[in-house]
């Protein structure tokens, strides 16, 4: 029987070029995976640096490890009795508010006082912000130890320079022998300008990056359209800088929230535990009172309180986003 026209002229299928589409999905399978094979090294650092102390920490907080312990090498475990101990503490609420509070009005104070220094290195000269870029780098390399001792200087009674300087101004009467340090309130202010000072250079210095990104025709049209500095500000700047607001927002939060060196330093949670944050209390509680276990399950609850706290925040602005 004789074939039709179409089939007898169709040349016979032979096997696929080597650049068809049949290797595509091949191809497409093979970038899907490499990102994953690039984060592999990342991956096991991260597991051997954090994830071993978390899983030790935790370990830790459900035995009774003491200073017996330490010398032993052997802790018998205790089930949730450390939990239950600190859920039952009295101290646990007024550090907890204690910490968040603080830890607001740092994360508040680093990102507003950062967004303006960003804002006025846009605004500056070359030479006042390559000024301004040096001055914020230094202030950021300098060791939190060392900044926390110089602080403590200058806070100092009878040789303080800010106490010297605030008797000269006549601000506050002679202050020369007050002691900023021993008093609740002005404890945590030393303390909040202390660690603002220290984390305002990486919240300016990411912002300006953003910054500078921001394309100028947007500003171009909406100053045509009328806007002013402060909507220019809200309607174009706010919008564009939201992922890195947000990123240097979560990041403030977990290192405010985790403040140890500073108020050790400054203070040690005094006077009276006024000053006495979750990591202090914690501190405090393994190795002043040698139950390193109810040291350990604080920190467990601070991580698991900080986990809940960035993912609620997180949370919120991914949708505020998605509405906007």
């Amino acid at each position: 029987m004789a074939l039709p026209a179409a089939e007898q002229a169709a040349p016979p299928a032979g096997p696929a070029a080597p650049g068809s589409a049949g290797a595509a999905p091949g191809r497409r399978r093979r970038r899907q995976v490499q990102p994953y094979l690039l984060l592999i090294p990342a991956v096991v650092l991260l597991a051997a640096v954090v994830g071993y102390p978390l899983i030790r920490l935790g370990v830790i907080s459900t035995q009774g490890f003491g200073l017996r312990t330490l010398i032993t090498g052997r802790a018998a475990s205790v089930g949730t009795a450390n939990y239950t101990a600190i859920l039952h503490d009295p101290q646990l609420l007024p550090v907890l508010v204690r910490t968040v509070v603080f830890a607001a009005t740092l994360v508040a104070g680093t990102v507003v006082i950062g967004f303006g220094a960003a804002l006025m290195m846009v605004a500056a000269g070359r030479k006042l912000r390559v000024a301004m870029m040096l001055a914020l780098l230094g202030a950021w390399a300098m060791p939190t130890v060392a900044s926390t001792l110089v602080w403590q200087w200058l806070f100092q009674p009878t040789y303080g320079v800010v106490n010297w300087l605030l008797t000269q101004l006549r601000v506050f009467g002679d202050v020369r022998q007050h002691d900023f340090l021993a008093g609740t309130t002005s404890g945590f202010v030393v303390v909040w300008l202390l660690v603002v000072w220290i984390s305002v250079p990486f919240v300016a210095l990411t912002l300006y990056a953003g910054l500078s990104q921001i394309p100028a025709d947007y500003y171009e049209a909406a100053a045509i359209d009328g806007a002013g500095y402060l909507r220019r500000l809200r309607t174009v700047t706010v919008p564009f800088l939201r992922p890195v607001l947000m990123l240097v927002t979560v990041l403030s939060v977990i290192w405010d929230f985790n403040v140890f060196n500073q108020i050790w330093i400054l203070t040690k949670g005094g006077p009276d535990g006024a000053t006495t944050t979750i990591a202090i209390w914690s501190f405090t509680q393994a190795f002043a009172s040698q139950s390193y276990g109810q040291g350990a399950a604080i920190a467990v609850f601070s991580v698991v309180l900080l986990a809940v706290l960035v993912g609620w925040w997180v949370r919120r602005l991914v949708v505020t986003g998605e509405e906007a």
